[in-house]
C-alpha cells in the first residue's frame, strides 16, 4: 500500500479492497452483529461459538472478502482498554476457524461497546491483523472482480448520532452525548452519499432503522437516516440491535438487512405495528436457535442476501438490484 493510500486509509476516508479470497466476478463477504460474548468465563457463549463455526464452514464453502461487524462486540461494557482480555477471549480464539484467519474485519460499535472504551478498539487495529477500526465512522469501497462496478459502505456509528440506550429501561437511544459531533458526522454521511456514483451504496450502523423485534424501529433514525437513504437511493442499510435475523424493504426498494443473532436470540415481534405494512419480508428469533448471519454476495448485477442458521440452514434469500446511474 502507498502511503497515500496509507493515509487515506487511517483518516477513514477510502479503503483499498483486499485481494480476493476467492475465484470468481463478484465481492463476498458475512454481516454479522452482537456476537460480543459475556464478561464471565469462559467470556463467550456456545451461540457465539457455533456462530463463530458455521461461519468458518461458509467461509471455506462459499469464500468470503471480509466480514462486517455490526456492534456490541463486547457484552456487556465494551472493553477496558487496548490490552483488554476480551479482545483474546471473546474474538480471537471464537472465530478461529483456518478459512476466517486472514480474512479482515471491519468494525462499527454497538451501545454496549459505548458503555465501555471504543477508542481501545479503535487502537486494537494497530494490534491485530484482521481487525480494523480506524475511526467511529469511515468509508470503504471496492471494486466487484471482472468489472468496472463498484460498492461503497459507509460505516456509521449511530450511537454518536443518537445516543446510548438501557436495554432494561427505555429501548430508545437517550440522545445525543455531543449533539455537535452528532451532527458532523450526519454532514459526513449525508455528503458521503450525496457524492457517491457507485453501483451500490450501502450503509451500516448498529441500530436499525426499521425493526419488528424488542427494540423497534429506532426514532432517531427513522427522521434523520431513512430520508437521506431514500433521497440518495441507498442499496441497503445493515444493522444488528435487535437479537434475531430481519429483511425489510420499503416501499421505494432499498433493504434493510438486520443480523443481530451473533450471541443471543430474542424471538419478540412486539414492534410489528409500528413498522410500515408490508416492509417487514423475513423474520427469525427461534430461542432455541444457536444463532445465525447474512452472507452477501455482490456481482455487476444484483446483490443477494442469504440468512444462514448456526446448523448451516438457509433461512431466506433475496436480492437488490444495482443502482440505476443517474
Amino acid at each position: 500500500m502507498s502511503w497515500v493510500m496509507s493515509f487515506l486509509y487511517f483518516l477513514g476516508l477510502f479503503l483499498v479492497a483486499p485481494p480476493s479470497l476467492h475465484a470468481g466476478s463478484s465481492l463476498r463477504f458475512i454481516a454479522v452483529g452482537d456476537w460480543g460474548g459475556v464478561p464471565n468465563a469462559p467470556f463467550y457463549t456456545a451461540r457465539e461459538a457455533a456462530v463463530a463455526k458455521e461461519m468458518g464452514l461458509t467461509v471455506a464453502s462459499l469464500g468470503a472478502d471480509f466480514i462486517l461487524s455490526l456492534g456490541d462486540n463486547f457484552y456487556y461494557s465494551g472493553v477496558n482498554d487496548v490490552y483488554d482480555k476480551r479482545f483474546q477471549e471473546t474474538f480471537e480464539t471464537v472465530f478461529q476457524a483456518p478459512s476466517l484467519r486472514k480474512v479482515p474485519w471491519y468494525v462499527v460499535a454497538g451501545n454496549h461497546d459505548h458503555s465501555g472504551n471504543v477508542s481501545a478498539q479503535i487502537a486494537y487495529s494497530k494490534i491485530s491483523k484482521r481487525w480494523h477500526f480506524p475511526k467511529s465512522y469511515y468509508r470503504l469501497r471496492f471494486k466487484i472482480p471482472g468489472s468496472n462496478a463498484t460498492i461503497a459502505i459507509l460505516m456509521i456509528d449511530t450511537v454518536t448520532i443518537c445516543g446510548n440506550s438501557d436495554d432494561f429501561q427505555d429501548e430508545q437511544p437517550l440522545g445525543p452525548r455531543n449533539v455537535g459531533v452528532a451532527r458532523s458526522q450526519l454532514s459526513w454521511l449525508r455528503k458521503q452519499m450525496a457524492n457517491s456514483q457507485d453501483d451500490y451504496l450501502l450503509v451500516a450502523g448498529h441500530y436499525p432503522v426499521w425493526s419488528v423485534g424488542k427494540h423497534g424501529p429506532t426514532a432517531c433514525l427513522v427522521k434523520q437516516l431513512q430520508p437521506m437513504l431514500l433521497k440518495y437511493k441507498a442499496t441497503a442499510y445493515l444493522c444488528g440491535h435487535d437479537h434475531n435475523l430481519q429483511y425489510l424493504q420499503d416501499k421505494t426498494g432499498v433493504g434493510h438487512v438486520l443480523s443481530g443473532a451473533g450471541n443471543f436470540m430474542d424471538d419478540s415481534k412486539q414492534h410489528l405495528h409500528q413498522v410500515p405494512s408490508g416492509y417487514l419480508r423475513f423474520f427469525y428469533g427461534q430461542v432455541s436457535s444457536q444463532g445465525g448471519f447474512a452472507y452477501i454476495e455482490i456481482d455487476a448485477k444484483k446483490m443477494s442476501i442469504t440468512f444462514i442458521e448456526a446448523t448451516g440452514k438457509s433461512l431466506y434469500k433475496t436480492s437488490l438490484p444495482r443502482r440505476k446511474r443517474f
